[in-house]
């Protein structure tokens, strides 16, 4: 007696769960990045000694909490008016930054940032 078999039927697929899987995809990667704005820090390299009349040097010591202008404990959004106000001829400022073991970078680029709106500043990061 021969049996007679019918082809097997497909079930039609749900596209219900394939949305969950974008939408928690999608979720993933909007938690996982970060919306933070970069910011560019000009860097030179140390030149050889010229003959040049030297400027005005001030030295910046930066901490992870205190920022201190030639000894003295200055605020980070003020460290740009204190430097303008200091005695200067035509070449401008030298500041001379040295941050400190605790520092972060994030706090050098504020620094620089801040230091970025003074006309006729060279600016040299010590090691």
């Amino acid at each position: 007696m021969p049996v007679k078999l019918s082809p097997p039927q497909r079930g039609r697929l749900s596209m219900t769960s394939l949305i969950d899987v974008i939408f928690l995809l999608l979720l993933f990667f909007m938690l996982t990045s970060t919306f933070s704005k970069y910011g560019e820090v000009e860097l030179m390299a140390a030149g050889t000694g010229s003959t040049a009349p030297s400027r005005q040097k001030l030295f910046v010591s930066l901490g992870p909490d205190a920022v201190m202008l030639n000894g003295q404990s200055v605020d980070l959004d003020r460290i740009a008016d204190l430097i303008r106000s200091q005695p200067q001829d035509s070449r401008g400022h030298l500041v001379l930054i040295s941050p400190n073991a605790q520092a972060t970078s994030q706090r050098l680029v504020d620094l620089l940032a801040v230091l970025r709106q003074v006309e006729n500043l060279q600016t040299v990061v010590l090691g």
